[in-house]
């Protein structure tokens, strides 16, 4: 084989650099495109009927690392290579182009080839695009945003000369129609996300999309599917995936093999994806209990089967440890994770507390730098924008829950803590006091919360324990802290303060699990 054009031509450190050019559309390494193709029953690539779908290809990686596998598979049924090669390219890889870029990419990866009618093509098509198609779609607007992705009418609505980013895949009503015919398999690293415009402080808000192409490759009803995607969804914390996605997702029996990357590195070398990266083995006529593959680290894996604990609670518990640790809370705090009123997370405010779009946001400066008649509340805002720690407000200008400031309470930045601080610095908030969409108010209900002084002081006592912090971690796998982060913690005695050491006998912690939970997180200054 190797005396072929194929085998000449092919060049497998070309994708490989490729693989590290970009955090928009990530390119995925052979090394990772292997490891998936691993989880497939191998007897497929023995079959000259199986049929093979990308529907978003880069630089059409998958294809050609499956054209190895059939061209080896095939070839006592096949034994003449180049019809062997006809076979694979002709009837059984397709793939659909995420932009006309890649279309040439893929083709060139795939065939040897731009043009798969081309000279140079492996196997000779007769037309250019070959099996891997791109078509030029345009967004359907509705309201200013595209009804199948959500994208932003202000943002990508462009001229032909530039991309529109509509992936033919998602924003179609009659998938059966593109290539008119089924597939076996439906393998794919797809877009993640797009821009919807959407201005919160200084920054546009990004929108995950590639669940939209899970779901459609389902409607294709494939007899197996394997993609790899951001890991967030796991821990309902990616902005636009709606909860009856994930508990679906959650709690469909033929999700059958997930390996989960805490660092989205050690399949995308260079590359930082908050929250990590997982690849899955979707499996139609074999439903059962999801193997699931915690990869911590290159050398360390964490594995069980079942994807969530007994309680289904409702997200992955990633991190195989807490199990054990979130048993013996449970033994002595019973079901404080499903009753919101024993759990931290009773105590926090909803986001953009005191808030509305015009004011109190991050960025806004209509406060006074200094305390007058009109100006008398204080009301802490974002120092790393305003260099200072807060200015001072009128009532007028707080848009809502006016009573809370009249409260002790605490305040929390409701997105910041690395990834082994976890939280950003708690603080006192005095009574006669407000905060920007910066923070959230621990303590924030009149009706339900009047803490002291010294119960605030104690809680946060709580917060900057490891214990507690360890807990937040398990939920909390992007920047942003929203209340339901907290979901695991327990309440406790606020009528004095908390250490560590007093946690981890209150529930009966083993050494091995302290020295877990101190390894993971970094003391709290």
């Amino acid at each position: 084989m190797d005396d072929t054009l194929f085998g000449k031509v092919y060049n497998p450190d070309v994708l490989s650099c490729l693989a590290n050019l970009s955090n928009d559309e990530v390119f995925t390494p052979p090394e990772i495109v292997n490891q998936m193709l691993d989880m497939l029953p191998q007897d497929i690539f023995k079959s000259s009927a199986t049929t093979f779908l990308d529907p978003a290809c880069k630089t059409g990686v998958f294809l050609r690392e499956i054209a190895k596998r059939l061209i080896t598979g095939l070839e006592s049924q096949i034994p003449d290579l180049q019809e062997r090669v006809n076979h694979i390219f002709h009837k059984q890889l397709f793939g659909i182009a995420i932009t006309e870029l890649t279309s040439l990419l893929a083709r060139r990866g795939v065939y040897c080839s731009k043009s798969a009618d081309g000279t140079f093509s492996v196997s000779r098509f007769a037309t250019a695009e070959g099996n891997i198609r791109y078509k030029k779609i345009k967004h359907t607007w509705k309201n200013g945003k595209c009804i199948y992705c959500g994208a932003s009418q202000s943002e990508y609505e462009r001229g032909d000369e530039l991309e529109s980013h509509a992936y033919e895949f998602i924003h179609t009503d009659d998938l059966e129609k593109i290539f008119n015919m089924k597939f076996d398999v439906i393998i794919s690293n797809p877009p993640y996300q797009l821009s919807v415009g959407n201005k919160s402080g200084n920054s546009s808000k990004a929108k995950a999309i590639y669940q939209n192409f899970i779901s459609q490759a389902m409607k294709l009803n494939p007899k197996y599917l394997v993609m790899i995607t951001p890991s967030r969804w796991m821990t309902r914390s990616t902005e636009g995936i709606s909860d009856e996605w994930i508990d679906k997702m959650l709690n469909d029996k033929r999700l059958r093999i997930v390996h989960d990357f805490l660092d989205s590195s050690l399949c995308f070398p260079g590359v930082n994806i908050t929250g990590g990266v997982n690849y899955f083995l979707w499996d139609k006529n074999n439903p059962g209990l999801c193997n699931y593959n915690l990869h911590i680290s290159e050398n360390q894996v964490m594995s069980k089967d079942g994807f969530l604990d007994a309680d289904n609670i409702g997200i992955v518990i990633r991190d195989i440890n807490a199990l054990s640790i979130l048993a013996k809370i449970k033994k002595v705090e019973k079901d404080y994770i499903s009753d919101t009123s024993k759990n931290f997370s009773s105590l926090i405010s909803p986001k953009d507390f005191f808030t509305n779009k015009q004011v109190l946001t991050s960025s806004w400066c209509g406060y006074s730098k200094n305390k007058t008649a009109d100006f008398e509340i204080r009301c802490y805002v974002n120092k790393n924008i305003h260099k200072i720690d807060y200015g001072w407000v009128s009532l007028s200008q707080i848009a809502k829950n006016h009573e809370t400031r009249k409260l002790n309470k605490v305040y929390i930045p409701a997105a910041n803590g690395s990834t082994d601080i976890v939280l950003g610095q708690p603080f006192y908030g005095e009574p006669n006091s407000v905060c920007s969409q910066t923070y959230l108010v621990i303590g924030y209900d009149p009706e339900k919360h009047n803490f002291t002084k010294q119960e605030c002081e104690n809680i946060i006592s709580y917060i900057k324990t490891r214990f507690f912090r360890y807990l937040v971690s398990i939920k909390k796998k992007t920047q942003n802290g929203s209340r339901g982060v907290y979901q695991f913690v327990p309440m406790q005695d606020f009528s004095k303060p908390w250490t560590d050491a007093e946690l981890y006998a209150k529930y009966n912690l083993t050494q091995e699990e302290i020295d877990f939970i101190e390894s993971m997180i970094r003391p709290m200054e």
